[in-house]
Formats: structure tokens, sequence, C-alpha cells
């Protein structure tokens, strides 16, 4: 169960956002752009999202925020991704799929089938709500550990953001014929990399460790200055060379090898005067 209001300290700098995970004055910054969550989005696709949310809180369900939402918040980008993640532990599950159907959203599984060991997708008209347990891959269930993301108050909710590591964790294994969340989880490495509790997240990567120094190395190559704010034991306990000193290629610079449209930070602000946020959220940190 989240606290409520009067149980939580806010941040003495950020007005409506919570310590206890938090440290990161950056983090904060970026946390700050989901209050903007009712303006940006349409407001039919914000009443079910916060109808959710409101009747998951009621019956005290625990969850988290993750998916597009939580990664481009990080990433300090926005994009409306039409659908919100919500990641909740199995026990849970059963309870948070019993809020959907009480409110009437339907099992999207009558549109297109997927794969039920690991999620339930529901809906209503193009609004897409998905309830996760685990990964994709079973690589690992959600645990207490998966809660302790930021938390922030959006239209007088207090909700909490699946932090930035696993979001990062869980982009790591999408890479499909169709799709892949590595670009997400470069923009995530370029908005809070050097914040990332990175000693947590290679205890979870594990075995995968492979995974994220393919990660790092395209990373370094395409941000090379921004690499190098990451620890630098970061690097050696992968068996990684450390970034190159290449002064030559600007951050971001070589984006358009990989897609000529604009979908990395660097670039995005560039065609937004500077910043890759909306005007509202800019805010001294």
């Amino acid at each position: 169960m989240l606290p409520k209001h009067d149980q939580i300290r806010p941040h003495p700098t950020f007005e409506g956002i919570f310590v206890g995970v938090i440290t990161s004055p950056l983090i904060c910054q970026r946390v700050q752009r989901c209050r903007l969550w009712p303006e940006l989005l349409p407001a039919e696709q914000w009443s079910v999202y916060k109808a959710v949310i409101v009747e998951a809180y009621a019956r005290d369900i625990t969850f988290a925020v993750g998916g597009g939402l939580s990664a481009m918040t990080y990433a300090g980008q926005w994009r409306n991704t039409k659908d919100i993640d919500l990641y909740v532990a199995p026990a849970q599950r059963e309870r948070l799929i019993g809020v959907l159907r009480d409110l009437r959203l339907r099992d999207y599984y009558e549109k297109q089938a997927y794969d039920r060991s690991w999620i339930y997708r529901s809906y209503t008209a193009d609004t897409i709500v998905d309830v996760m347990w685990a990964m994709a891959n079973q690589r690992a269930q959600v645990d207490e550990t998966w809660f302790d993301g930021p938390e922030v108050e959006v239209d007088g909710l207090c909700i909490r953001l699946l932090a930035p590591e696993k979001s990062l964790w869980t982009k790591l294994y999408v890479i499909q014929r169709d799709r892949t969340d590595w670009p997400d989880a470069l923009n995530l490495l370029y908005g809070v990399g050097m914040e990332l509790n990175w000693r947590g997240l290679l205890n979870d990567v594990a075995q995968d460790r492979a995974l994220l120094v393919g990660l790092l190395s395209v990373f370094a190559w395409l941000c090379p200055r921004k690499a190098e704010l990451l620890p630098a034991w970061l690097w050696s306990e992968l068996a990684m060379q450390p970034p190159p000193r290449d002064r030559l290629e600007r951050d971001g610079s070589r984006a358009a090898l990989l897609d000529s449209r604009p979908w990395f930070s660097p670039f995005l602000a560039e065609a937004n005067d500077g910043t890759a946020e909306p005007k509202e959220l800019e805010q001294e940190c």
C-alpha cells in the first residue's frame, strides 16, 4: 500500500515529489514531468488511468508505473505510448485484474492473442492498461524491490514509478524482429545514467551481463562524453575499454546513422530550442 500523503515527507526542493528512495536532484527534476500527464495525455485516456489508480489504491494494491511512461520520464522526453504498464507482485495480480474488470475494461486477448504467463492486457476504446507480474522471458518476477522507485503527486494521486534501474533492465531484453526497446534504454542512459545504482543493476542482470555490455558499447560510441560520466569502475567491472576520448564527435551526432528520424535526446533538444522537455517543465534543479 502506498503511504498516505500525510505520511510522506515532501522533498525540500521539489513540491509534490517524495523522498525515501530519491536522492538525486536530477532524478527529482525528471520526475516532475509526471505532474503534466493530465495535461499532455488525452482527457479520456487520463480518466481511464486515474480511475484504475484510484480503485487500486482503494483496495490497497501496491504497484509501480513502468513502460514507456516511466522510461521517457527519466530520459527527459515526452511520448504518449497509448498504454500504461502497471507492475505488481504475482500474489496481487488477480486483485489488480479484478479492478480492471470491475471498471469494465475488456481483455485484449479477444482482439489479439498474447502470452498470459506474465501479462494481462486490458482495453477500453483506444486506451490500454497492462498488468505485469514478471518479465516476458521469465528471467524475473516482480518482488518488493520493484517498488523502490520515486513517488510523485499527479492530479492529487501519489504515484510510484518503476525505478530507473528496473526500467532499464526490462528494456535490455526487448530486441525483436518487429521492435526493440534499446532506443528507450539509450535515452534513459543519456538522461540519468550517471545517477543509476549500478551495483544493484549488475546484481539484477547477473548472468546476462553481456547484454548490458552491448548496450554500454553502443552508448559509448553514441555519446562518448556522456559515457565518461558513468562510474569509472563500471568499465573494468564489465571488462570493457573506457569510453574513447573522441572530442571530434559531438554527443548524439551518430544517432542519425541508426535512424534519421529524431529519436535521441540531443536531437530532440535541438528541435525544441535547446531542451527535450516541454517548456512548462523547465526548472532549475
